[in-house]
């Protein structure tokens, strides 16, 4: 579980670099709700990790 919650971390890292630099603006508006669902996601599985230990 804790490595789909690392998964889920790098996933929104990524489309934050890519989202927040100012490529294109419909590509950051899609970014930055992928960054808070992985964000969210990420949350949730180390949460579930952490509780099955």
């Amino acid at each position: 579980m804790l490595q789909y919650a690392l998964i889920f971390f790098v996933i929104a890292i990524v489309a934050a670099l890519f989202g927040f630099g100012g490529i294109a603006v419909g590509a950051a508006a899609i970014a930055k709700i992928l960054f808070y669902i992985f964000i969210v996601i990420f949350l949730v599985t180390l949460m579930v990790g952490l509780a099955r230990r």
